[in-house]
């Protein structure tokens, strides 16, 4: 047996085959639900390996994932794993144009995907080459939508087609699962796993929170030797990294995921009660504030006894929605994870993060802060860039360029070089200042946006904010704020929220320019849209105008 994905999630079922693994529960208490225990779950997985491999697919091509959350999301995965294909995230907001890049970018061989999303595959198809197999999940789209000229199976006859069995050849460590990042700063790029290294910096190894597995049968002893009761729910999309590795957490650990197929905080909460959900994971305070608002209003009295932890990774959340969130579950842990498609799991932030000391991280051995421009580490209170060592990817898919610029190998060991600006104390806590690549600099001095971000979002009446660099005549770029305010707040002055930014930032990182809008965009997993900040505010200042 090998550190291989499919291998151990295999192993798992063996020793509990009866137990739940996944619950796909919509608008809760109305019957519209699907469950599925360890056994069928395998079952159902191995059917659909069976059709993917009578179809042409096989080791190292690779399959788009382009659904909303669902059973068939983790099934596919699963079946992708075991006959040693790779698996590859679409993100659902993409247009036609945008599917055409990453349908070519990845080269996709095969396409499992919701049937809202036809108009656009059959626009996409028409602009790729190598796409040849399509699966449908869903009814069939109603009379007279745009069908792709490739002809779609549906996803039940796909899986009905094929063997239950596990007659599958032999595994490897080196299998890949590739994650394609939002492309909120850029064109999305393909961050190339090895299973062993995802397993290790992504899952854990096994234990997140404790020690990690040093062979891979470990694994199903420690599920066999233990108990069950955990109910994790990854709240956002599963197309999001964070999502789809808490899944595999959950089933490393042989306990039950629930999903929903879109995140609506009312029924989340009503989830948790129902399915007795102990662990949420979500995506920063885009997340995290309407849940705590759903607790604080409609849901108010819910009870969310079983749950124990709340933790978010890929976005910050801010001391403000956690304080607020913690008045109303005071027994609930909020964890703030730092990791990234390309890094997996790094470290978690101090009790104390916040506006006044940063956004501070107790991190693993694995990580330096390094001089960008020489790879060694920089003396405590010097910036640099986070740089991480060990389990790391093996590149970017199709971009030998940005791979050489991001990973590197010394003294044996490959390592991965973050975008993430920090510097490090002298007792060994890592403080985060931001992307280098979204750092602002006005007049010589540097401002990282998600400073700003939290600072503004402390002010009462501010529902979400981001901030991006405006040019400037005078400064270079100067700070510009674009702010989404709470239902029912009356309209910010840029004085006002001047003077609220005054007694948690130095002056250089004040706004100097807001944009109030009627909502932030965000991806939809939460994380913040940079490219469409910086034009909201460019477009803002050119006009002379802060449009609602």
């Amino acid at each position: 047996m090998e550190y291989n994905l499919a291998d151990l999630f295999e192993s798992v079922v063996d020793v509990v085959p009866h137990r739940e693994a996944l619950a796909h529960i919509d608008h809760p208490g109305t019957g519209a639900e699907r469950r599925l225990t360890y056994a069928e779950l395998d079952a159902a997985a191995n059917r659909l390996a069976h059709h993917l491999a009578a179809n042409g697919i096989g080791p190292g091509q690779h399959v788009g994932l382009y659904l909303y959350n669902c059973v068939e999301y983790l099934q596919t995965a699963l079946a992708c794993l075991k006959i040693r294909a790779v698996p590859v995230n679409v993100n659902y907001r993409y247009v036609a144009d945008e599917l055409v890049y990453l349908f070519r970018d990845a080269d996709l061989v095969a396409l499992v995907y919701d049937t809202e999303f036809t108009p656009r595959v059959a626009t996409a198809l028409t602009g790729t080459q190598r796409l040849r197999h399509l699966i449908r999940v869903g009814e069939a789209p109603p009379s007279g939508t745009a069908e792709p000229a490739l002809p779609p199976v549906p996803f039940a006859d796909a899986e009905a087609s094929g063997s239950p069995d596990r007659d599958f050849a032999p595994r490897s460590p080196d299998d890949q699962f590739i994650i394609y990042t939002g492309g909120t700063t850029g064109m999305p790029k393909g961050v190339m796993w090895r299973h062993e290294d995802l397993f290790f910096s992504g899952m854990g190894g096994g234990a997140p929170t404790g020690i990690p597995v040093t062979r891979p049968e470990e694994l199903a002893e420690r599920v066999a030797a233990g108990g069950e009761g955990l109910v994790f729910f990854p709240t956002a999309p599963l197309m999001h990294g964070t999502s789809t590795l808490t899944a595999f957490i959950g089933f490393n650990f042989g306990q039950k995921i629930v999903i929903h197929r879109k995140y609506v905080p009312e029924e989340v909460l009503h989830t948790v009660e129902r399915e007795r959900v102990t662990s949420i994971s979500l995506v920063g305070d885009a997340m995290l504030r309407p849940l705590a608002d759903a607790l604080a209003g409609p849901l108010k009295g819910a009870d969310c006894s079983s749950l124990f932890t709340v933790s978010s990774s890929g976005a910050i959340m801010s001391e403000t929605v956690r304080a607020q969130f913690h008045e109303l579950l005071p027994n609930v842990v909020i964890i703030n994870n730092f990791g990234s498609s390309e890094s997996g799991f790094n470290g978690t932030a101090t009790d104390d993060s916040g506006p006044a000391k940063g956004f501070r991280l107790r991190v693993n051995s694995h990580i330096t802060v390094v001089d960008p421009a020489t790879l060694l580490p920089v003396p405590p209170g010097e910036p640099g860039r986070i740089a991480l060592r060990g389990h790391v990817p093996l590149g970017y898919y199709n971009d030998p360029e940005q791979s050489a610029r991001t990973f590197f190998e010394r003294d044996g060991e490959r390592w991965v070089l973050l975008g993430d600006m920090a510097t490090v104390g002298d007792d060994g806590v890592v403080t985060v200042l931001g992307r280098g690549s979204q750092c602002i600099n006005t007049g010589g001095e540097k401002v990282y946006p998600e400073e700003v971000e939290e600072a503004l979002k402390a002010h009462p009446d501010i529902y979400d904010a981001l901030v991006a660099g405006v040019p400037d005549p005078k400064w270079g770029n100067h700070v510009s704020a674009v702010v989404q305010l709470r239902d029912g707040a009356a309209p910010l002055t840029l004085d006002q929220v001047q003077a609220h930014c005054r007694a948690r930032l130095a002056g250089y990182k004040i706004p100097r320019s807001l944009v109030l809008t009627a909502r932030v965009q965000r991806s939809p997993s939460g994380k913040a849209d940079y490219r469409w900040a910086a034009a909201t505010a460019a477009t803002a200042a050119g006009s002379g105008g802060l449009p609602a």
